[in-house]
């Protein structure tokens, strides 16, 4: 459902993080956020009455979103990068 492989999650790290144990990085925790949030979203599309998972799907959102808004305080032009760079907002 809403869990990625560690191989997934390792190259995402690798990918965002500044190396490949890098796994705090703000950057990491929203990619890895993103990537479990798509998974769980087929899940619901597939398991409509699944409230339960549901309602962890609404937690990641807002935490991603918390996230987002951290990362914007910090650097605004690299967040929009990731936002771009991650397919989010349209």
């Amino acid at each position: 459902m809403a869990t990625i492989t560690k191989e997934k999650a390792a190259e995402l790290t690798a990918k965002f993080g500044a190396n490949e144990k890098d796994t705090g990085n703000v950057r990491v925790q929203i990619a890895i956020l993103t990537e479990k949030i798509k998974n769980l979203t087929e899940h619901i599309k597939t398991n409509k009455k699944d409230f339960h998972s549901l309602r962890g799907l609404s937690m990641m959102v807002a935490k991603r979103k918390n996230l987002l808004k951290y990362y914007g305080e910090k650097d605004i032009i690299a967040q929009r990068a990731l936002i771009k760079e991650l397919g989010l907002r349209g």
